[in-house]
C-alpha cells in the first residue's frame, strides 16, 4: 500500500555519515573547548603585608600548541573590571613584548616555561582584591579561559598559636614513649623469668645426681663385702 503525501514533502532519512559527522563535530567542540587553560597555581589567594611585593602566579597550557595567544591581567575593583597589563604571545618560546597599564606592575612570566605571572611592588590596601589572568587561543577558535588569584593585604601577618597542636604532639610523644617503656619491661622481665627457670633446672639436675648417687642407684659404684670363707 503507498502512502501518498498531500501538501507535505514525505521526511527524507539522514544518511548515516551525517550523524557521525554531528557527533564528531561535537566531540571535536568539546575538546576546543578544554584545550587551553589558565592556571594560578593549587592555592588560589595570598595574604600580605602592606609595602611588601608580591607575584601573582599564573601559567596556561594547551594540547595542540598556540597562535596568537592573547592574554591579559585584570583587576576587579569594586565591580569594575581594569586592565593591569596585555600582550600577544605569537607561538611557543616567544618572549612577549607586555603592556602595563598600573603602576607598580611587572610582568615577570616566562614564555618557555607557559609563565605569565606579574609582580606588585609596594602593594598598599588599594591592590587588595581579584585579579583574573585572561587567555584566548584563537587556533582553538577564540574559546575565553581565565584564572582568579585573590589578593588580601594586612598590617601584619597573623601570629598561628601553636599551643595546642604543642599539647597534642607531647601527650602522643609521651603516650608512645610510655608503651616503649613498657614493652622495654615487660621484655626485661620474660628474660630475667627465663634465666631463673633455666637456673632452677639446672638446680634440680644437679640435685637428682647427688641423690642417686647417694642411694647407690644407677650411674653409682656400691662397695660390697665378701662374705668370709669357713676354715
Amino acid at each position: 500500500m503507498e502512502v501518498q503525501w498531500k501538501g507535505v514533502e514525505p521526511p527524507r532519512l539522514r544518511p548515516p555519515h551525517t550523524a557521525t559527522g554531528v557527533i564528531f563535530s561535537v566531540l571535536l567542540g568539546v575538546w576546543s573547548a578544554q584545550a587551553l587553560e589558565m592556571s594560578v597555581g593549587k592555592i588560589p589567594f595570598l595574604e600580605a603585608v602592606n609595602g611588601s611585593t608580591v607575584m601573582l602566579p599564573c601559567s596556561y597550557s594547551s594540547c595542540i600548541g598556540i597562535t596568537d595567544l592573547y592574554f591579559n591581567w585584570q583587576f576587579n575593583d569594586n565591580g569594575t573590571m581594569q586592565k593591569v597589563c596585555d600582550s600577544v604571545i605569537p607561538s611557543e618560546g616567544v618572549v612577549p613584548d607586555v603592556r602595563i597599564y598600573r603602576e607598580r606592575v611587572e610582568f615577570v612570566g616566562k614564555n618557555r616555561e607557559n609563565n605569565i605571572s606579574i609582580l606588585l611592588w609596594n602593594i598598599t590596601f588599594d591592590d587588595q582584591g581579584q585579579y583574573t589572568c585572561f587567555g584566548r587561543n584563537p587556533k582553538e577558535k577564540g574559546k575565553n579561559h581565565s584564572a582568579i588569584f585573590t589578593l588580601i593585604v594586612v598590617d601584619e601577618l597573623r601570629v598561628v598559636d601553636n599551643t595546642l597542636t604543642i599539647i597534642i604532639a607531647s601527650a602522643v610523644g609521651g603516650g608512645i614513649a610510655l608503651l616503649m617503656g613498657f614493652m622495654l619491661l615487660k621484655n626485661f622481665t620474660l628474660f630475667v623469668l627465663a634465666k631463673l627457670e633455666e637456673k632452677n633446672k639446672e638446680c634440680l639436675v644437679t640435685s637428682s645426681g647427688i641423690d642417686n648417687t647417694e642411694n647407690g642407684l644407677s650411674g653409682s659404684k656400691a662397695e660390697t663385702k665378701s662374705t668370709p670363707k669357713k676354715k
